[in-house]
């Protein structure tokens, strides 16, 4: 329960700053590239993790059911896959509220 709340405090912060950055954008075109930019930095870094997790994921199902010990060291390639999107998300938030 705290979580999706911090969450939705997190959101609405970022949204607020977001409609702040285009009230004071000077040129609509200016803040349009960022916004461009911003959707490419998420959408093309979700998908490179998805198919990141999806090939790595296929692999560590395949070896922890032929070796159970080796659960650890899959789960790290899984979770560094998704690390790819997640910087994906943080560069758009630098490029919306920052630039």
């Amino acid at each position: 329960m705290s979580r999706t709340l911090m969450l939705l405090g997190l959101i609405t912060l970022a949204l607020s700053s977001y409609t702040a950055a285009a009230q004071e954008a000077a040129d609509p075109l200016e803040f349009a590239a960022k916004a461009i930019g911003a959707g490419l930095a998420v959408g093309l870094a979700g998908i490179g993790g998805g198919y990141a997790v999806g090939v790595a994921g296929a692999a560590a199902i395949s070896s922890i059911t032929e070796k159970p010990e080796m659960f650890g060291r899959s789960l790290l390639f899984v979770v560094l896959g998704e690390g790819i999107a997640i910087y994906g998300l943080l560069i758009a938030l630098l490029l919306l509220l920052v630039v």
